[in-house]
């Protein structure tokens, strides 16, 4: 990253909750900055030949972890299709707003159309869009699926998140492999019975499921 000041930047046809997360500025120098006194703060030589590099690498990361990619909502006219369409585990990465440190799993993103389609490939999207934030996973799953009805004003939306946080396997009670699984149901797939539960019986299934 060669700019010292880098916006994130949304999508082109904004939303509401677009709008509500489009607004960080990284500071790239005083980032650098940073890293270098936490290094020194930890007992770091910074003068040591291996650290030289480490506060730009430092920005260049996070940076590039809490900037997603641009990207336009392509949709499409609905032409009667009046079933569930269903993303399954859809990878992704976080940063941990408590501590800074990685959460990663996958998404399964649920939507009982109206009069539009999204492309699929912009499902794994928008999950990037919010996921490279400073986030905890249940306001990660509530952005997905208000920006979900907000876009497409679907008969129903649902989101499930699935992930292991590293401030759990890593620290504290240093459990490895506990899985977080966070929901976020709207409209016919929150209030329809059958629909909810064609839903959750398509997403209980982990990503290692043939």
């Amino acid at each position: 990253m060669t700019a010292s000041h880098l916006r994130v930047a949304g999508l082109e046809p904004g939303t509401s909750t677009l709008r509500r997360t489009a607004h960080r500025e990284i500071d790239h120098d005083a980032v650098q900055s940073a890293a270098r006194e936490l290094l020194r703060a930890l007992g770091a030589d910074v003068e040591d030949e291996g650290l030289a590099e480490t506060p730009r690498r430092v920005a260049d990361a996070y940076s590039e972890l809490l900037t997603p990619r641009p990207f336009r909502a392509t949709t499409f006219a609905n032409d009667g299709y009046d079933e569930l369409i269903v993303a399954r585990a859809i990878p992704f990465h976080s940063l941990c707003m408590h501590h800074l440190l990685p959460f990663h799993g996958v998404a399964h993103i649920g939507y009982l159309p109206d009069k539009s389609l999204i492309g699929l490939s912009k499902l794994g999207r928008v999950v990037e869009l919010f996921a490279r934030d400073l986030q905890i996973q249940e306001r990660l799953t509530t952005q997905i699926a208000d920006w979900l009805d907000e876009e497409l004003e679907p008969k129903g939306v649902g989101v499930v998140l699935e992930a292991e946080h590293l401030c759990m396997s890593l620290r504290g009670v240093q459990k490895q492999g506990a899985k977080t699984v966070t929901s976020a149901l709207h409209g016919l797939v929150r209030d329809d019975a059958r629909t909810r539960q064609e839903f959750l019986a398509l997403t209980t299934r982990t990503s290692h499921d043939q």
